[in-house]
């Protein structure tokens, strides 16, 4: 009998009737097949990596290129909405300076990045995951010019025209996002036939697809955010651990979520990024497993299970 078979006995024993808890049910037993048991309660982190990306020269956002490390400071200081958020979900927010000031290498002019700077990546990734006794991970990121690099990784990954892929980011106009269309393409054609993590990634994208890969080996929930985490989790090449808190407005994220079989949680027009959304649906989480650990059984109350 697997976690999940024994958290759904559990919710079956709970006095109410059987699934009418819903996806919240649905949901615990997704998290006990993870662990590969059924927790009394969740140990929860956000992790936030922040990079800056060579084609913001390219002008594809609609804010300039210092604003990434200008947040960086934001979240240190505890000022952000991530940083808000988390704290309220009693989440311990952990920030992550990957490349801020040192940005890839335009991807419209070659590989954004080196096979070597992935794998340093993939590797400070798992040294974090390693130090951190949590049951779930929420993914945030911050970078400007980030969600074109997605597009662009999504786009390759997917095998789709980038059109399909390419949408607001931080704000920009018709004219802004027909721009990024053009340069995703120009992308994709000089970079055809290389890695893609490497080819369009930037470096918290690949430390993100990092942090994927070591808690599937670990058995650790992923609680994705929007557009660019669940890019991040495609390239990873891992979808046994995922959860999706959301459903962004990018049109890319729906294409991701359909390619991860992913139902998300929430749908509230969600576009900031920073795992705010993550940050949002941790309280469903702790939900379901305080469901499972807090709620009389019909025997405990003497209530009569009619559905037995």
């Amino acid at each position: 009998m697997s976690a999940a078979d024994d958290a759904r006995r559990a919710y079956d024993s709970k006095t109410k009737p059987r699934g009418s808890l819903g996806r919240l049910e649905d949901l615990g037993c997704r998290i006990a097949a993870i662990r590969g048991f059924v927790p009394d309660a969740l140990e929860k982190a956000i992790v936030v990596a922040a990079g800056d990306h060579g084609v913001a020269e390219e002008g594809v956002s609609a804010y300039p290129q210092e604003v990434t490390a200008q947040m960086l400071a934001n979240f240190g200081a505890g000022g952000a909405a991530i940083n808000v958020l988390a704290r309220r979900a009693g989440a311990a927010l952990h920030v992550l300076d990957r490349g801020v000031g040192s940005p890839t290498n335009n991807m419209t002019k070659g590989p954004a990045m080196t096979a070597e700077e992935v794998e340093r990546e993939l590797a400070a990734a798992d040294e974090l995951v390693a130090r951190l006794d949590v049951d779930v991970i929420g993914l945030g990121e911050m970078g400007i010019a980030n969600t074109t690099s997605a597009s662009a990784l999504t786009a390759a990954l997917l095998g789709v025209d980038p059109a399909l892929v390419c949408g607001r980011g931080t704000g920009l106009d018709d004219a802004g996002v027909a721009h990024k269309v053009d340069v995703v393409r120009r992308a994709l054609e000089v970079n055809a036939g290389e890695e893609p993590l490497a080819a369009y990634g930037g470096y918290e994208i690949a430390f993100l697809a990092g942090v994927v890969r070591s808690c599937a080996r670990r058995q650790i929930v992923v609680l994705l955010d929007g557009f660019i985490t669940g890019a991040a989790a495609l390239a990873s090449g891992v979808d046994g651990v995922l959860i999706a808190s959301h459903r962004s407005p990018e049109p890319g994220h729906t294409l991701v979520l359909d390619a991860l079989g992913l139902d998300p949680l929430l749908d509230l027009g969600l576009r900031l990024g920073e795992g705010s959304g993550a940050a949002l649906a941790l309280p469903l989480l702790d939900a379901s497993i305080a469901i499972l650990a807090e709620m009389a059984t019909f025997d405990d109350a003497g209530v009569t299970d009619a559905g037995r």
